[in-house]
């Protein structure tokens, strides 16, 4: 049997020594989703938390000679571009795509860093116009979208632009997907509180770029892409003291991928405090304590749970598998013949769930957690 090749994902960007953003963020989020990482430096930065404290911009020829090295070697299934660092970067780079078309290209117009260090001159943002006119994806912030000429201008030479909304304040985040046709998908989501964001353009552009090197559809890569960036700041591990890095090593990415991903097993209990103590003592963690409902859940080290509820038949187990595209495996299914014994619906703790039986009666639960496969309201600290 055949290993399935992950997809080859080029990111084109400046190096982070501080493994926040950049580069290293790219390799990370990447690895994380599935794909195979290669990179074309543009520029070295002396950086860290606090700050840019130095930048050696590369010689043009030496960034296409490592585009040219991995491409022709190894292929490429998508490329992601992100800190360019001169407009000879850029225009030698935008020459190159000219001289290979069809490759998914996502540009994410760096310009200032998280630190407020400036990383593109007006010269580099001048030259960004023809990477613009070769980008399958522009993913500008607000201030990047100003400084490029506002929507109309990007969307005059890119036929996508996704609008990010951070900068925009107030309680909630919207990015919104824009082509010329019009306004194509909106997501709007409760702003989370964190002092580590440092990293989160450079990781949403390379996941999308990554997802879409697996033949994920634009609008999807988006969506899955967006709970990885709210994943990794919910995950952040706080190293410093402020704009620290992500924590993309402890995403979970079960929701991401494509196909089913068994999450958790449910059994049956006759006794809650016995059941938890045993579990507890075998070395899971307890991650729900519902003792009125007779509920708890464990997680193991590599995420995947399980949980006990007393009442439910002893000896007898609830599967959970979990799939990104519920509604459309679930209808597949129904039209295969398989009995739905519920249809997908939204549960009050923020999964999409269906439920059907094996031959053996059996349940499964089909569903979608999304950022709440990690973290249901529920959770305990």
């Amino acid at each position: 049997m055949s290993i399935p090749k992950p997809a080859r994902i080029l990111t084109i960007a400046g190096s982070d020594s501080g493994g926040g953003a950049g580069i290293q963020a790219d390799i990370k989020t990447i690895t994380m989703l599935g794909g195979h990482a290669m990179t074309a430096i543009t520029a070295i930065t002396a950086q860290n938390s606090r700050g840019v404290h130095a930048v050696q911009v590369l010689e043009a020829d030496m960034v296409i000679a490592q585009i040219d090295a991995v491409a022709r070697d190894f292929g490429l299934d998508a490329i992601k571009i992100g800190m360019l660092g001169s407009p000879a970067i850029a225009e030698a780079l935008a020459d190159w795509l000219v001289a290979h078309p069809g490759i998914p290209v996502i540009f994410d117009p760096v310009m200032i860093a998280s630190s407020g260090a400036v990383l593109a001159d007006r010269a580099t943002i001048a030259a960004f116009k023809r990477l613009m006119a070769c980008a399958t994806l522009v993913t500008p912030n607000l201030p990047e979208l100003e400084a490029l000429g506002g929507e109309a201008a990007v969307l005059e030479l890119a036929p996508a632009l996704l609008i990010k909304g951070g900068h925009a304040g107030g309680d909630s985040v919207t990015d919104r997907l824009v082509t010329r046709e019009g306004e194509v998908a909106r997501w709007s989501d409760p702003r989370i509180d964190s002092p580590h964001s440092h990293g989160t353009g450079c990781t949403l552009s390379s996941a999308i770029a990554t997802l879409l090197g697996q033949g994920v559809p634009m609008e999807a890569a988006i969506e899955r892409a967006r709970v990885f960036v709210r994943l990794a700041l919910r995950d952040a591990p706080g190293l410093v003291e402020a704009n620290g890095p992500m924590g993309h090593q402890a995403v979970r990415n079960d929701a991401l991928a494509r196909g089913w991903h068994l999450n958790q097993v449910t059994l049956g209990a006759t006794d809650y405090a016995a059941s938890v103590t045993f579990y507890r003592a075998l070395g899971l963690t307890q991650i729900v304590d519902s003792p009125d409902n007779g509920y708890a859940r464990f997680q193991a080290d590599n995420g995947a749970t399980l949980s006990i509820h007393v009442g439910e038949p002893a000896g007898g187990a609830m599967v959970y598998l979990e799939c990104a595209d519920l509604d459309a495996r679930v209808a597949a299914l129904a039209s295969d013949g398989f009995a739905i014994a519920q249809a997908p619906s939204d549960e009050s703790w923020g999964w999409r769930e269906a439920r059907l039986s094996d031959p053996a009666g059996n349940v499964l639960c089909l569903y979608f957690g999304g950022e709440n496969r990690r973290y249901p309201p529920w959770r305990i600290g």
